[in-house]
């Protein structure tokens, strides 16, 4: 997901609009007269990636096609305090009716580059990957990944679909993981990658043994993700997931695993702070 299709996403910011203005920005039409244009500037009030730049600028467009957009920045750029990120002139009222959405849209994708960024910086030294999860905002999740993109990282599975994920719910009903992963491979086409998830390291013996994909160590201490590692001897991919966090995420890679997976990347976004001014002559 190195790039976004605007009018892939256009029912995602279409529904947005619905639910923000609904029959109608009250407020702006009854102050602010069709006929009026000016000026604005979104700049970014703290350090980070930036990211959604093209959806902030789809909702204006989306309420006037008239408006004239002037980025300075492209997604994934590093940008500090005081950085300005566009420029845009266009009907009064379409800046001031989108300018909340449009912010919201883009401090949160913004906020979820910057964090990814901070990962995949601790393990550049290791060549690991840094992964999300799909605990994402409902509904958002293409952006929520493309963001995760935008700040270095790379997507996990998109959804249940592409990608087999055999969990520990998964492997009590099936009777193990043997069982689990001999049921799923009569059932899928050769090319869905299988993954599974290990708890100890009786369990990653038994992934190895049925030749999964990727084999994942879920919430396992340090010392023995660098046994489970040695023993599956690039056998498989290694995923890391589990408890991750900037103080820990380099010894985590130390191990030798492929990829480390991190929830928090889109489940606790901090939005990057970002405002808009506009221009009032």
């Amino acid at each position: 997901m190195n790039s976004l299709d605007i009018k892939k996403i256009s029912s995602l910011i279409a529904s947005a609009l619905r639910e923000d203005i609904g029959s109608g920005d009250i407020t702006t039409n009854a102050l602010i007269p069709d006929s009026i244009f000016t000026t604005a500037t979104m700049t970014a009030k703290a350090e980070g990636i930036v990211a959604g730049m093209e959806v902030a600028e789809a909702v204006f467009r989306n309420l006037s096609p008239q408006i004239i957009w002037n980025p300075k920045v492209q997604d994934g750029d590093k940008i500090k305090n005081g950085d300005l990120l566009v420029a845009m002139s266009g009907p009064f009222r379409a800046l001031l009716t989108g300018e909340r959405l449009a912010l919201n849209f883009l401090q949160r994708m913004s906020g979820i580059a910057t964090m990814t960024a901070l990962f995949v910086e601790q393990v550049a030294d290791f060549g690991t990957k840094i992964l999300d999860t799909r605990k994402t905002a409902p509904g958002l999740r293409i952006l929520d990944k493309y963001a995760v993109k935008a700040g270095g990282g790379e997507n996990h599975r998109i959804g249940l679909y592409d990608m087999v994920l055999i969990k520990d719910n998964h492997i009590k009903v099936a009777g193990g993981i043997k069982k689990a992963v001999a049921q799923i491979r009569r059932q899928v086409p050769p090319e869905i990658k299988i993954e599974v998830e290990t708890t100890s390291f009786a369990e990653v013996l038994e992934a190895l043994e049925m030749k999964a994909d990727i084999i994942m160590l879920d919430n396992m201490s340090t010392e023995l993700m660098k046994q489970c590692v040695l023993t599956i001897n690039h056998q498989a991919k290694v995923e890391a997931s589990g408890n991750m966090n900037l103080q820990r995420v380099k010894e985590v890679a130390a191990t030798g695993v492929d990829y480390i997976s991190i929830g928090a990347l889109t489940h606790s976004v901090n939005a990057l702070d970002i405002s808009m001014n506009i221009k009032l002559d």
